[in-house]
Parts: C-alpha cells; sequence; structure tokens
C-alpha cells in the first residue's frame, strides 16, 4: 500500500489520519466538498487535496478511506469499488493500521478530546514519543495527530457509526457514558451496546479504566472480558485512584493523587493543573491512572499534566479586549454544557457571562431538548443560533423551541451568526465574558467579536 486516499478528507478525523500517514511516508491525496482552513493546512504537509467528488480521483489510489458523512453512492466510493480498489471507514481501517502499536483508546460521551490530548502531551514529554490522534489541536503539542516512533499510540475513540469498534487497546479508557448522537443510535440501549462492543475488544491483559463518578462509565466493568482486568478512577471513595484535597481557583487545580487498594493506601503524586473545574481534574485522573498502570514515574508525569494548557476550543481563551474575555468551547451536550459553564463561573465569579451556544444536529436537538433548556443557569444572557445541521437535513423543527421553555428574559433566539455578532458587539459591556459553545462554525463568532473590540479598544486609545 502506497497511496492512500480519503473521501471526507477535511473533516477531524480523517484530517489526523492523513496527517499520520504523510509522517510514515505514504502518498496520501484527499477530497471534501468545500474548502477550508483544514485543507489548506495539509496541502501544506504535501496532501494532495481536491475541492470536489470525482471518480477520477481515486483512479491512482491502493486504498480508500471514507468518513461516516460519506455515502455508498458517492462517485469515488463507486469508481473505487469499480477498479477493485478496497474501500473502508475509518473502524475498519485502525484494525490493521495500529496493529503493531501499544494503542491507548480514550472513549466517552464527554471529556475523551482533552484526556487524550493529556495523555498524549504526558507520553511525549515522558520521551516515549507516542503517536496520537486527538479530535482537536492539542496546545502543547501543536497538532491533533502525529505518526510517533514509540510503542504507544494513543486514540480518541469515537463511538459514531462505530467507529471505536475497529480499535483494540491494550488501555480502553471510558470518561462517561451517556445517551448522545440519537441519529445514529435511537436509543440509551443502543448507545450502551455499543460500549460494551467497544470494551470486548481489549487485547489479553490489557485494562479497562472507568470513571467510577459515572453510572454509566462504572457499568462498563461488568462487561470486561476475563481476559482483561477493570480499574476505576474518580472522586467516588470506592475508587482505585483517587483525588484527595481538591481545591480550585480561577487559575487552576490542585489535589493529591492516592492509589488505594485492599491492604494499603499510597500516595502517588501531588498535581498541580493550569486548567480548572471538576471536569478537568476527572480528566487528569484518567491520564495519571494510564500512566501508573504503565509503569511510569508518577510525579514526573504529574509534573507534564501541570504544563498541559489544553486544547483547541475547549475552554480556550482566545484573548482580552476592552476589558472583555473572550472564549472558545465545544460544548454542544447539556452535561458538556453545564460543566463548560460551572468552570466559566468558577473562573470569572464576579462578571457577566454571555453564553453563545450554537446547536449541534437536529435530532440530538429535539431528543434533548428539555435537558438542554435546564442548562443553562449559570450564565447571565444567553443567545441561540439557528442548529448547525453537519450530517443532517432540516426535518422544519427549529432551536426556537429550546429557547421557548427557558422562561428567561435574558434568553433569546438569533438564528444568524452574523446577528449574533452585531447584538454582541452593540451590548456587551467591559467586564463580561463571552463564551461560544459550538461543534459547528459559529466559534467565528468569537474572532468576530473580539477582533472588533480589540480595534475599538485602540481606536480609543
Amino acid at each position: 500500500m502506497k497511496h492512500v486516499h480519503l473521501i471526507g478528507i477535511g473533516g477531524t478525523g480523517l484530517s489526523s489520519i492523513a496527517r499520520v500517514l504523510i509522517e510514515m511516508g505514504y502518498t496520501v491525496s484527499g477530497s471534501d466538498r468545500t474548502d477550508s482552513a483544514q485543507l489548506n493546512d495539509l496541502r501544506q504537509i504535501g496532501v494532495t487535496v481536491y475541492v470536489s467528488h470525482h471518480a477520477s480521483q481515486v483512479a491512482e489510489a491502493d486504498l480508500v478511506i471514507r468518513s461516516s458523512a460519506i455515502p455508498d453512492d458517492n462517485p469515488e466510493v463507486q469508481a473505487a469499488l469499480a477498479l477493485n480498489i478496497r474501500v473502508l471507514k475509518r473502524n475498519e481501517f485502525f484494525n490493521e493500521f495500529l496493529r503493531d502499536r501499544q494503542m491507548i483508546a480514550v472513549a466517552g460521551t464527554h471529556g475523551k478530546t482533552t484526556t487524550t490530548a493529556m495523555i498524549a502531551w504526558m507520553l511525549t514529554r515522558l520521551g516515549l514519543e507516542p503517536g496520537f490522534i486527538i479530535g482537536g489541536v492539542a496546545r502543547n503539542l501543536g497538532v491533533s495527530a502525529r505518526a510517533g516512533k514509540g510503542a504507544p499510540f494513543v486514540i480518541e475513540a469515537d463511538e459514531y457509526d462505530y467507529m471505536f469498534h475497529g480499535l483494540h487497546p491494550t488501555f480502553a479508557v471510558i470518561t462517561m457514558v451517556e445517551h448522545d448522537h440519537p441519529d445514529c443510535f435511537p436509543t440509551p440501549a443502543l448507545y450502551l451496546d455499543a460500549f460494551r462492543g467497544f470494551v470486548q475488544n481489549i487485547v489479553p491483559n490489557g485494562s479497562l479504566i472507568v470513571c467510577k463518578d459515572d453510572p454509566g462509565a462504572a457499568a462498563m466493568a461488568l462487561s470486561v472480558p476475563p481476559h482483561a482486568q477493570s480499574v476505576t478512577y474518580g472522586f467516588e471513595r470506592s475508587a482505585l485512584y483517587r483525588a484527595e484535597k481538591r481545591t480550585m481557583t480561577s487559575t487552576g487545580s490542585h489535589f493529591y493523587l492516592i492509589n488505594e487498594c485492599a491492604t494499603h493506601v499510597m500516595p502517588l503524586a501531588e498535581v498541580k493543573l493550569q486548567l480548572t473545574g471538576e471536569h478537568v481534574i476527572r480528566d487528569a485522573l484518567a491520564a495519571l491512572t494510564v500512566a501508573h498502570r504503565m509503569g511510569l514515574p508518577m510525579q514526573a508525569a504529574a509534573d507534564a499534566l501541570g504544563e498541559f494548557v489544553g486544547t483547541g476550543r475547549r475552554f480556550e481563551v482566545i484573548g482580552e479586549a476592552a476589558g472583555m474575555v473572550f472564549i472558545d468551547d465545544y460544548a454542544h451536550h447539556p452535561t458538556e454544557i453545564q460543566a463548560t459553564l460551572a468552570a466559566a463561573r468558577q473562573r470569572y465569579p464576579d462578571r457577566r457571562i454571555w453564553a453563545v451556544w450554537q446547536p449541534h444536529t437536529f435530532s440530538r436537538t429535539h431528543a434533548l431538548e428539555e435537558r438542554f433548556a435546564s442548562s443553562f443557569d449559570q450564565a447571565d444572557q444567553v443567545i441561540v443560533t439557528a442548529i448547525y445541521a453537519a450530517r443532517e437535513t432540516n426535518p422544519g423543527y427549529s432551536a426556537d423551541a429550546v429557547v421557548r421553555r427557558m422562561h428567561s428574559k435574558n434568553t433569546r433566539y438569533v438564528p444568524t451568526l452574523a446577528g449574533v455578532s452585531k447584538t454582541l458587539l452593540a451590548e456587551m459591556q467591559p467586564g463580561d465574558v463571552l463564551l461560544v459553545m459550538s461543534a459547528g462554525d459559529a466559534n467565528e463568532i468569537t474572532r468576530k467579536v473580539y477582533d472588533a473590540m480589540h480595534e475599538r479598544e485602540a481606536h480609543l486609545g
């Protein structure tokens, strides 16, 4: 296999695969419907990129990988099949591609991107030269993916379209499990079954590492195969790895990591994080549990996490201008929104918080409508945009239905991104905090308003 072609290469998953393949010496090409900054980054590292889907573009490929959003009747899929070129989805590809690596796979409804990035950075800092694929850019590493020269390969194990069923991890981490992606998993039972299938793929003598604090994740321990073991982390007294004496300030978090077994309690490390929030402490606990199971020096591992500054669009502070703070976040599920707003309130207790939320997919917004409506209590002002369709078509449902459930005079529906920017520029005041939560394209609001406020500040002198 010399030449790999990726259909839907502009997406987070396939663009990361492309980066790893280029580093490994493959010829890589790919196509997508529209151009983007992501595609331009791929061009810079030697990927041949097509902004269209045409049959001729796969003719020289030895293997084709397609994203979950690419249908069977895509012209490149059809052309590859006619030429007897193998066409794989990510779950089929990973089984072959990572067969000889020590895989650390991080799954969960929430927290998997930050946890994956923490582990990748920690192992890098400790000199293990891991490969990794993360669902966002790790700011310490500067990229979302790397081939790596060492044995470990850290991967964000995406449940959508059963991608993580193609993984066979030595260490399988599950952060949280609660129903999501109703377009792929119509019922909570199907969603749980998908995670059970992931657990069954742990290799002999491998470990399942689950958050004891989350009932959905903890329940997965019941599905661990007989050839593997389950390990727990969290705040619960019964967790094998715990964070004791936790403190949080506006600038970070502090705790002591202990390991408790049947016969003794062992202090492992003092941990000082630059990020704040209980969810961040749990992510660090998961990373440190992996480190201990790998036999790594624990204080050095903790010190590495102390240098971790986060991932792109995960409570990413874009900057300050005119006395206001501008933050991007990827939250698009009620639990994530609540955790993100709690972290914002912890960090900025006396400031007015503007929460801008772009709902992601019609199916999720409709299925979780009631929970979304009750997720913004920590915000002072809430603006909801039109739904980002992603892979779906509009069934005639609007996010205005969620806003009507909120029953607050400080909540409004402003469908267009331009309209939201205009509102913020007119109404934000010095001391305010803008938090834009979006898995779509609403992060452009943050940059636009920040730049305008910065210009306004400079003009006023």
